[in-house]
């Protein structure tokens, strides 16, 4: 199978909002703020995790898993939404969408899987908490970590090759902000029923699976806690659990409503606040969730800036 369709244009022309103009400098100025700091934060967040001792551990190495893919997450869209909110000029090259569908759905993939793993190392720290050493060494963690990467790759490229392959008839004009399959099949003309299902069997993998798991992992995380006698004790296997919980709510919702909802009660401008909200928006606020919310983050960032402090 070619990769690249033969029938393509040069450029395609992204639409994004341009029935609300009034809307491209106020973008701008939230995209401009936002994507330096999604980079130091998660940048702030691998470092910490690498150079603290204390967070050596399953979470914390998963914790930096997330951070990375967060950051080539919003690089691979921001930069281009920028350039173009901030000139006349929408497009953007076929190869340079070619790139960014590929990054973009690997990353978002992975993400998904990566969210379940992270269920699952909380369900074992906390309802198996004398077997968790054993459960989750080093190889049982690199094992899956390995797993969840090939996977996300696997199940993006075929998509996304797959979808490259439809005839677009000469059209160059996509209604959104980004490259993205949705918007490719719905642009694409002739026969496109079985990229449609494709993509339906593809969400149900990646997306659905994963959030039962994470649903079935919570459940019996909370028939736990529950059975904690000490308040003090509910209290901390609440406070490991809450942040992760908060960002599967901030990832799965807009995901969810983008790629699992019926297409017909989609509006024209959701999947583009969508696309904008778990694309830019999670990545951003997904290291201060950390960080506010975990005394060992908290500590070990202190300790870091101490470090840094005393060596100047």
């Amino acid at each position: 199978m070619a990769l690249i369709n033969e029938s393509h244009p040069g450029e395609f022309i992204l639409l994004g909002f341009a029935d609300l103009p009034w809307l491209e400098l106020p973008l701008f100025i939230i995209l401009l703020i936002t994507y330096p700091m999604a980079l130091l934060g998660n940048i702030t967040i691998i470092l910490v995790s690498k150079l603290d001792p204390r967070l050596h551990s399953p979470m914390y190495f998963f914790l930096t898993n997330l951070s990375f893919l967060d950051m080539c997450y919003t690089t691979s869209i921001v930069p281009q939404m920028l350039f173009n909110l901030g000139s006349s000029k929408k497009t953007i090259s076929y190869m340079g969408c070619i790139i960014q569908l590929y990054i973009f759905h690997i990353m978002g993939g992975t993400e998904c899987l990566l969210l379940s793993i992270m269920s699952f190392d909380r369900y074992v720290a906390i309802c198996r908490p004398l077997h968790y050493t054993l459960i989750m060494n080093q190889r049982i963690c690199t094992l899956l970590a390995s797993i969840m990467w090939l996977t996300g790759v696997l199940f993006a490229f075929s998509e996304a090759t797959l979808t490259l392959q439809l005839p677009l008839c000469g059209v160059n004009q996509l209604d959104h902000l980004l490259c993205e399959i949705p918007v490719l099949i719905k642009t694409a003309c002739g026969e496109k029923e079985a990229n449609e299902l494709a993509l339906s069997v593809v969400c149900i993998f990646i997306l659905a699976i994963p959030l039962c798991l994470i649903l079935a992992s919570y459940a019996s995380i909370g028939r736990a806690v529950l059975k904690i006698k000490s308040s003090e004790g509910r209290k901390k296997a609440f406070g490991t659990c809450s942040s992760h919980l908060i960002v599967v709510s901030l990832f799965y919702g807009p995901a969810i409503s983008m790629y699992l909802q019926p297409s017909s009660s989609i509006t024209r401008d959701q999947p583009k606040f969508m696309a904008l909200f778990y694309a830019v928006m999670t990545p951003t606020f997904n290291p201060f969730i950390y960080t506010l919310r975990n005394k060992d983050v908290k500590g070990a960032l202190r300790n870091l800036v101490r470090k840094i402090s005393i060596s100047k």
